[in-house]
């Protein structure tokens, strides 16, 4: 069986970091990371019979990073709308879910930090995501801020912050804008990545659904990544300068500290 990267584990959670290159479930062949962690557990716990592995979320196939599940059905209850769209509405225990993403796009982005509001579209025939008019039949709002963290090798690299969990959502909205996030060959980019394509979900911060006590779980950028993050500071202080930047928990935006 295929090793898992397990960042935290109880009774109610399994969050694990993710490899590029796996789905999280639903492939027709091969394994997925539900599969691989179903087996973990069967293994690990001695369970002969069916075991219970809540999917709360998902990271597409090609992204790597921090993603969770849920062991218990009452676990899930309460982790599903913390990672749910926008508008639905949170009990006052469980706020929304945060989560920072790390990428590394095509060519050097401006300014330091912005907030897209787009449509996006499921386009069947072509097997990938759209931006689209907002008017458009089936379009779906998607809205993500950025943070500039710095320019390297003819790349910049950005902490994402999801307001919308629409499917390919950071990769169509970059591509969109003549940035493709590096190895996305399905939205255009034309440069290789080591693996995968330069997606990485880095930070989460949620709602334990039982103890009701704020979890954050962080996985470090694959070694591949090194190239692009060994002159910038990639740590805890830039994840407190983006929350900052972007005004989460509870603070106002601070736009200044962008160009920092």
């Amino acid at each position: 069986m295929r090793k898992l990267d397990i960042l935290y584990e109880d009774n109610h959670l399994l969050v694990v970091n993710k490899p590029a290159g796996i789905p999280t479930m639903g492939a027709q062949a091969g394994p997925t990371l539900y599969s691989l962690a179903v087996e973990y557990l069967r293994q690990t716990y001695n369970k002969p019979g069916n075991v219970f592995l809540g999917v709360v979320s998902r990271l597409d196939a090609m992204t790597s990073g921090v993603i969770v599940f849920a062991r218990t059905s009452k676990a899930a209850s309460r982790l599903v709308p913390q990672f749910g769209a926008s508008g639905q509405k949170l009990a006052k225990s469980f706020p929304r879910a945060q989560k920072l993403y790390l990428a590394a796009i095509a060519g050097e982005l401006s300014p330091a930090h912005d907030r897209w509001h787009d449509a996006v579209r499921k386009d069947d025939q072509a097997h990938r995501m759209r931006v689209v008019d907002r008017d458009a039949a089936d379009a779906q709002p998607a809205e993500l801020e950025y943070y500039k963290v710095g320019f390297v090798q003819r790349s910049t690299i950005v902490v994402v912050r999801l307001h919308t969990g629409r499917k390919h959502q950071i990769r169509v909205q970059f591509a969109d804008r003549g940035h493709p996030i590096l190895g996305d060959r399905k939205y255009g980019s034309d440069r290789e990545f080591a693996h995968g394509v330069a997606l990485h979900s880095w930070r989460l911060t949620m709602t334990h659904p039982t103890l009701k006590t704020p979890c954050t779980f962080v996985a470090d950028p694959p070694k591949y990544w090194q190239r692009y993050l060994q002159s910038l500071c990639v740590d805890e202080d830039l994840a407190v300068r983006a929350e900052k930047v972007f005004g989460i928990n509870g603070d106002a935006p601070r736009t200044d500290l962008a160009d920092k």
